[in-house]
């Protein structure tokens, strides 16, 4: 359950006014032109140079994720997850790591690296540690330090446990501690020794939903908008300088995301700084922010009058822009997809992130009737996550692509131009095509199509060659 608390929900209301006063191998990156008159958004490119499509899904916050889970991600066509760790289960004693927590760890980035999935590891938290509900979600008891002050769970909204004085004193004390400080760092150095050399590993996502000390009322939106600048630019950004060290003192390779705070989600922009990165070569520095509805986390279909994804997009883009970074997000997606309101969310969500994001990875891979799961009971996805399920340009050989789906035709379009010899290859879902595909190009006069249809269970390829400098529109269509 992601629902965000009331508190977070009262800043709606005041976002839009405040947030101008705030404007502030692994995969290589480029610049990735969308045709947009806006700077171009930064993308992964394969070691051929072709864009990567990067999408998938939040895997093992639960440890309830197997092999064959990463399988069936695969088989749907996806070629991300982001793997949500913990340091409670994998250091509850310091000094003491559980080797079995690991050995599950690497039995799920050995699934990866057998059916060509990247992944992000995820240093998860919620409501900092288990101290404060959660399982083992966070940091563990040893390095939780609050001076005795209270707590009070409330049963109908856990994210306001954010807000309760001792939770706020023991982010304080991991922000400031030097021993705790340093414990951190051997934890997300150790983490890196141990899952480096996979190849599926894209990297590592810093620290989820960042929160802090808030000098004031902690329900007043003022007072949380000026505590998120005054983390973002003060203990986080020095948190994550610390922690960018660490990685890089073991892994040169992999890329780094840092998050902003939640508040970013109610069209508030980050006043995180830049970040260099001390490896040899150029910056591999990524922004990883979520992208939720708080009045749909708290149970609300989605009212599409609100603004939420134009004030999302008008708050998120700046930032990455001006240091030249990708954007992977690395949350997003409504509790029940299938609410009219929340299915219309999933569409404009999808299409929002072809504009600004390099990939995404939907909260959260599994089966049931809601509670965020893409797929029925039955596993088919739900009907309102359809978007999430089209078909996709996984490598795209080419720039100033523009793509789009209908769900009722289950008709996929991609126009772009090609920029050389090598092909573009998109994915046709079994979800989608079970009974096989048709693939048209039209535009260049010399076109080559390679179709692998989709079989039971796992996804079809479609490869278009066509020569460099040619503008060509692909379409998929059902066979016959």
């Amino acid at each position: 359950m992601r629902a965000r608390s009331r508190f977070v929900a009262a800043t709606i209301a005041l976002s839009a006014a405040l947030s101008a006063a705030f404007c502030a191998a692994p995969a290589t990156a480029s610049a990735a032109p969308t045709g947009r008159a806006a700077a171009a958004p930064v993308s992964f490119t394969d070691g051929h140079g072709r864009v990567l499509g990067l999408r998938g899904f939040n895997v093992d916050k639960y440890d309830e994720t197997t092999p064959a889970d990463i399988r069936a991600i695969a088989a749907e066509g996806f070629d991300l997850i982001r793997l949500d760790i913990t340091w409670a289960r994998l250091e509850p004693q310091r000094g003491r790591y559980d080797e079995a927590e690991f050995r599950k760890l690497r039995q799920l980035m050995d699934a990866a690296d057998r059916y060509g999935l990247r992944v992000v590891v995820d240093f998860h938290q919620d409501v900092f540690g288990p101290k404060y509900g959660g399982g083992q979600d966070g940091a563990p008891l040893w390095a939780t330090r609050d001076d005795g002050l209270p707590f009070v769970a409330d049963p109908d909204d856990w994210f306001a446990g954010y807000f309760q004085p001792a939770v706020q004193r023991a982010f304080q004390h991991l922000y400031d501690d030097p021993d705790l400080r340093r414990a951190q760092e051997d934890f997300y150095a150790h983490v890196a020794r141990e899952l480096r050399g996979h190849r599926s590993l894209l990297g590592y996502d810093l620290f989820n939903e960042p929160s802090g000390p808030i000098a004031g009322d902690p329900t007043d939106p003022a007072d949380q908008i000026a505590a998120s600048a005054a983390l973002e630019q003060g203990r986080l950004a020095a948190m994550y300088r610390r922690l960018i060290g660490a990685v890089r003192g073991v892994d040169p390779s992999s890329w780094i995301f840092v998050e902003p705070t939640v508040l970013v989600g109610e069209g508030v922009p980050t006043r995180l700084p830049g970040f260099a990165d001390p490896r040899h070569g150029a910056a591999r520095i990524g922004y990883a922010p979520h992208f939720y509805d708080t009045s749909v986390e708290n149970g609300q279909d989605w009212d599409p009058s609100d603004g939420f994804v134009q004030n999302y997009v008008a708050a998120i883009t700046a930032y990455p822009q001006a240091h030249r970074m990708p954007v992977l997000v690395g949350e997003w997606g409504p509790p029940d997809a299938d609410r009219p309101g929340n299915t219309q969310l999933v569409a404009q969500q999808v299409a929002a992130m072809r504009q600004f994001a390099a990939g995404w990875t939907m909260w959260y891979w599994g089966k049931g009737t809601g509670g965020y799961t893409p797929l029925g009971p039955d596993g088919t996805p739900h009907p309102g996550d359809a978007p999430v399920f089209a078909p996709y340009a996984r490598e795209l050989a080419g720039s100033a692509p523009t793509e789009s789906y209908d769900p009722a035709t289950r008709t996929y379009t991609l126009r772009y131009r090609a920029t050389g010899h090598l092909p573009t290859r998109i994915v046709l879902p079994p979800s989608v095509y079970a009974s096989g595909a048709s693939v048209a190009v039209t535009g260049p006069r010399h076109a080559r199509i390679e179709l692998r249809q989709p079989r039971a269970g796992w996804y079809g390829t479609a490869e278009v060659t066509v020569p460099a400098g040619a503008t060509v529109t692909v379409t998929v269509t059902p066979a016959g």
